[in-house]
């Protein structure tokens, strides 16, 4: 029992680590570059109105030009409150990390950046954690204590499932949210089946990827054997790290996943952020932020 206990105090403390340092972070290099960069996802139609001299003609409607005889533009308006929807990977790789932390760690640090951003600018936040089915949600909400619930509910929560279903939230999210929301995938995957529900998300929703990784599931120390575990499955694989070959071919395995992979999902049109457990968040959300924002 006073182990149990011990466990928790460290997770809560965890949670309140990363909560403070997320917060400066937020405030200190992210505090526009959230809103700017999703400044289009809350954009609803509002009414119709004659066009006038410089009005886009993109805006026309063309069932009003036609039944009014006469140019009509549609008129949209930024909403006043938008969804962000954190869905993330709980499953048993998750709980992998060589160095710094662990990709739960590391998804718990981006998701209390994206949550306390869109705080700040009075947006919603929900939280899905899925393995092969969808383990836990918690509906959008937007105060301080919202985004403490997210986080503690990302350490303590124990999944049932091992492996991982990306159809399984995406299909969840599909169902249960129509309107229009701001939706990061955190998740460490490296498998096939995901693309159909991905492209059917990204058409109603603005879809960010996430993609997180660790050193090791590319390069393996060298010298000695090593065991080679899945954590979703079980199933487990002996290497020979002293045999620079077989090292070798590991490596150049991987990387062409990981290539695979990336020329995958810019074929989907799929914006995607790659974060690296060895590696600061700063510099890479900095950098995929201004690109949203150019973006438009």
């Amino acid at each position: 029992m006073a182990h149990a206990v011990d466990n928790m105090q460290e997770l809560l403390r965890t949670v309140r680590r990363i909560e403070v340092r997320s917060k400066r972070l937020v405030e200190e290099f992210f505090s526009g570059e959230y809103h700017s960069s999703f400044k289009g996802s809350g954009i609803e139609f509002s009414n119709v109105r004659e066009y006038a001299w410089g009005d886009d003609v993109r805006n026309i409607d063309w069932n009003t030009t036609a039944r009014k005889n006469d140019l009509y533009v549609k008129v949209f308006r930024e909403e006043r409150e938008r969804t962000l929807l954190l869905v993330v990977d709980g499953s048993g790789s998750m709980l992998f990390g060589s160095r710094r932390r662990t990709k739960r760690e590391l998804a718990a640090e981006v998701c209390a950046v994206l949550a306390f951003s869109a705080m700040m600018n009075n947006d919603k936040v929900g939280l899905l954690i899925f393995t092969d089915r969808v383990e836990t949600y918690i509906p959008p909400g937007k105060d301080r204590s919202h985004v403490h619930l997210i986080l503690e509910t990302m350490f303590t929560l124990q999944p049932q499932g091992r492996t991982t279903s990306v159809d399984a939230a995406l299909s969840f999210i599909r169902r249960l949210h129509k309107r229009k929301a701001i939706v990061f995938l955190v998740t460490d995957l490296v498998d096939e089946g995901y693309e159909k529900g991905m492209q059917v998300l990204a058409v109603r929703h603005d879809f960010v990827l996430v993609h997180l990784a660790d050193p090791l599931d590319t390069e393996l120390p060298r010298g000695g054997l090593i065991e080679l575990a899945d954590a979703e499955t079980g199933e487990s694989l002996l290497l020979d790290c002293s045999n620079a070959r077989s090292v070798e071919r590991y490596r150049d395995y991987r990387y062409r996943q990981r290539s695979e992979l990336e020329q995958k999902l810019r074929r989907m049109k799929i914006d995607t952020v790659f974060l690296e457990t060895s590696r600061s968040i700063i510099g890479t959300l900095n950098r995929f932020f201004r690109y949203r924002e150019t973006k438009g």
